[in-house]
């Protein structure tokens, strides 16, 4: 399998695991190694200042969420930018995005070079084939991503405004309820 690295993969209405029902993962890393994803719909109740103070000069907004990256590494924390020179960014993912370096990051630098960031608490993570296994199970529907996909304002509808535009059957789908026995 190719590489899924930059793309989203959306959780298919097969996959009821409640970790990713519903999900958009950016997939940052995907090699024969395992993938390693984060969930970019999942804004947590807390903002960014509350659940990490040392961080908040790096969100956008004072009151910027942190975002349930996913399941993995909980009490670890991922940041994304959109870098001005993606050659600054730790790995880039897509585009102009990339990971802030861990360490030794010069907040006034990285000020000057990003032009949006988002703060994610844990990780989605695959080992060895385990993704190629869900993808053979048709749990995930794969879109490439959008810089504007990681950085969305309305995160609570990407799922469906990703699936719509995809067109065709997917648009129908992007309809269809949680729970569609319901409907």
């Amino acid at each position: 399998m190719d590489s899924l690295r930059g793309k989203l993969l959306l959780s298919a209405p097969n996959l009821f695991d409640p970790n990713f029902r519903r999900t958009v993962v950016l997939i940052a890393e995907h090699t024969d190694e395992g993938a390693l994803g984060l969930v970019l719909n999942r804004p947590a109740e807390m903002s960014v200042a509350e659940a990490v103070p040392d961080l908040a000069w790096i969100a956008e907004s004072g009151d910027a969420p942190v975002f349930a990256g996913g399941p993995v590494g909980a009490d670890s924390v991922i940041v994304l930018a959109e870098f001005d020179d993606p050659d600054l960014a730790a790995a880039v993912v897509l585009d102009d995005v990339g990971f802030v370096p861990a360490a030794g990051t010069d907040p006034d630098l990285l000020a000057a070079t990003t032009r949006r960031t988002r703060v994610f608490a844990g990780h989605a993570g695959w080992g060895p084939g385990q993704l190629e296994e869900e993808m053979a199970e048709r749990s995930w529907i794969v879109e490439p991503a959008t810089v504007e996909d990681v950085f969305t304002d309305e995160p609570d509808d990407l799922w469906s405004a990703v699936l719509r535009r995809k067109g065709d059957e997917w648009r129908l789908l992007a309809t269809m309820p949680l729970d569609p026995s319901r409907n």
